[in-house]
C-alpha cells in the first residue's frame, strides 16, 4: 500500500512533472472536500446567523450553535443538503487547488537554502503570494458557492427559491451584476485565501521540514499527518476572521445597481459586525471551520503525498 511508503521506497517510478503534480493536487483536495464539506456549509450558516445588518432587509436573526445548525439543515432541508455548493467547490479546486501548490513550489525553489530549507518568513510569504494569486482567479465559484450555501435558509425563512443548481446560480449572478459581479467579495476572500495559506502551505510545508530536520523523521504518513494537524489549526485562527467577512459580502441581497445593500464593501462590513455584534463575530464559525480545515488538510496531504508516491514523484 502507497500510504506505507516512504519518499525513499516508492511505488513505482514514474516521470514527475508541472502537469501531474497539479494533477495530484487536484485529486486530493476533492477527496479533502468531498470528506468535509458538511462543516463549510454548517460554517457558512453560523456567519450569516445573527447578522444584524441583514434584519434591515427582512432576514429573521438566529443564535443557534454548530451542531443545532447541521441537524437543523439534516432534518429541515434533507440530509443531501449538506452538500449543497459541493459542485463549484470542485470546480474551484480545479483552479484554485492546483494554481497554488505549483505558484507556491516555484516561489521554494527561488527562496530555499543550500539544505533545501525555507525560513518561516520566507514560507509564509510564499503562502500569502501562491494563496491570493490563485484564489483571485477562482473567486467566482466561490461566490457560487456561498449563495447555494445560504439558499436553503432564504427558503425557510419564506423567501422565493431563486435558483435549483450550480448552473441557475452562475446565470442569475451574471444578470444580477454582469461578469465583473462574479468578483463580488473577491477583496476578503483573496486575503481570507493569503492568510489560510500562509496556514496551510507555509505551515504543513515549515513543520515538515522542521520535524526532519530536528526529529530525523521520515517523509511517511506519520510525518505528513502530524504536519498537516499543525497546518489545519493555523490556517483556522489566521483565516477566520476574512472567512467571516468574505462569507456576508457574498451573502448579501444585490440592488438593482449590482450593489450590495447591506455593506459597501469590506471594512463597512467588518466595522458593522463588530459595532453590531462584537469583536467575536469576526470568529463566528471557528470551530467547525477548525473541524474542517483539519481534516481538510490531513486527508488532502495524505493523498497528494501518497499519491506521489505510489506514481514515483516527488513528495511537498
Amino acid at each position: 500500500m502507497p500510504i506505507l511508503r516512504n519518499a525513499d521506497h516508492p511505488a513505482v517510478k514514474a516521470p514527475d512533472s508541472v502537469a501531474t503534480r497539479y494533477a495530484v493536487a487536484v485529486l486530493g483536495a476533492w477527496s479533502a472536500e468531498a470528506a468535509t464539506y458538511p462543516f463549510d456549509l454548517t460554517k457558512t450558516r453560523l456567519q450569516i446567523q445573527s447578522e444584524v445588518a441583514a434584519a434591515k432587509v427582512g432576514y429573521k436573526l438566529e443564535n443557534i450553535g454548530m451542531i443545532k445548525t447541521a441537524m437543523g439543515i439534516a432534518k429541515n432541508e434533507g440530509v443531501s443538503k449538506l452538500w449543497t455548493g459541493l459542485m463549484p467547490m470542485f470546480q474551484r479546486h480545479v483552479i484554485y487547488s492546483g494554481c497554488r501548490l505549483i505558484i507556491y513550489e516555484h516561489i521554494r525553489n527561488r527562496l530555499k537554502d543550500e539544505q533545501g530549507n525555507m525560513s518561516l518568513g520566507a514560507a509564509s510569504v510564499g503562502g500569502l503570494i501562491s494563496g491570493s494569486l490563485a484564489q483571485l482567479i477562482a473567486s467566482p465559484t466561490d461566490l457560487v458557492k456561498v449563495q447555494m450555501q445560504a439558499e436553503g435558509r432564504r427558503v425557510l425563512q419564506g423567501q422565493a427559491p431563486r435558483f435549483s443548481n450550480c448552473r441557475q446560480a452562475y446565470a442569475l449572478l451574471y444578470a444580477e451584476a454582469g461578469l465583473l459581479g462574479f468578483w463580488r467579495g473577491a477583496i476578503p476572500n483573496v486575503q481570507r485565501a493569503a492568510l489560510v495559506n500562509m496556514g496551510d502551505l507555509a505551515a504543513y510545508d515549515y513543520t515538515k521540514q522542521y520535524l526532519k530536520r530536528e526529529f530525523g523523521m521520515a517523509d511517511n504518513a506519520l510525518l505528513h499527518a502530524a504536519s498537516a494537524f499543525t497546518a489545519g489549526f493555523v490556517a483556522a485562527v489566521v483565516g477566520t476572521p476574512a472567512d467571516v467577512m468574505k462569507t456576508r459580502l457574498m451573502n448579501q441581497p444585490i440592488g438593482p445597481d449590482g450593489r450590495g445593500k447591506l455593506y459597501r464593501g469590506m471594512i463597512d462590513c467588518l466595522q458593522q459586525s463588530v459595532k453590531n455584534e462584537g469583536v467575536f463575530a469576526l470568529y463566528k464559525g471557528f470551530l467547525p471551520l477548525w473541524m474542517r480545515l483539519g481534516p481538510w488538510a490531513l486527508i488532502n496531504w495524505l493523498a497528494f503525498e501518497n499519491i506521489m508516491l505510489a506514481i514515483g514523484g516527488n513528495t511537498f
